[in-house]
């Protein structure tokens, strides 16, 4: 396991760093694939402790972050955290048999909104990025957003291999949108 930790607005400590090493080292029973982990240690205000960390190990990506008065308080609350959502990710495959579906490329874009709320006939794309969207189930896609703390994700329906978009609504349930034949 890769573990880069990174220390703002506070001193340097190689106690904190293996203590965060050690803890982590835990999670690698519920990933067999190499896990890269980037873990960001802050002070706010001076009583504020935060411990956030993002791991990314076969495709899969999770985060958490925690605060506490205590910086080894709120490394335990996110390292549990993050271990709770591993157990949840292994059950769930363990009860999902494998997907037969292709994976599909998609394009995002970000759109410059000056060049749409002006009416320019081609809006200026600032930035694009390919992806691939995998085959699964809505749970799995609803899922694979709350590991990712996302509000939505694009992935493509396991039964009908058409293309949906599951996402968190405002009342704290999920939405889907799924295409209609014409």
């Amino acid at each position: 396991m890769q573990i880069a930790v990174t220390f703002r607005h506070m001193e340097s400590s190689e106690a904190v760093r293996t203590y965060v090493e050690e803890k982590l080292a835990k999670v690698k029973k519920y990933i067999d694939e190499p896990i890269d982990a980037q873990v960001v240690l802050s002070v706010q205000k001076k009583i504020n402790h935060k411990a956030e960390v993002t791991m990314v190990a076969k495709g899969l990506t999770m985060k958490s972050a925690e605060e506490k008065d205590d910086m080894y308080a709120a490394i335990d609350l996110m390292v549990d955290k993050i271990e709770r959502q591993l157990k949840r990710y292994k059950e769930k495959l363990k009860r999902h048999k494998g997907s037969t579906g292709t994976q599909r490329k998609v394009e995002k874009a970000v759109i410059a909104a000056p060049s749409v709320d002006e009416g320019h006939e081609n809006p200026e794309i600032i930035r694009s990025h390919s992806f691939f969207v995998k085959p699964m189930s809505v749970e799995e896609a609803v899922m694979q957003m709350d590991l990712l703390d996302k509000d939505f994700l694009v992935f493509t329906d396991d039964r009908s291999e058409e293309m949906n978009v599951v996402y968190r609504r405002k009342d704290g349930n999920y939405g889907l949108i799924v295409p209609q034949g014409s």
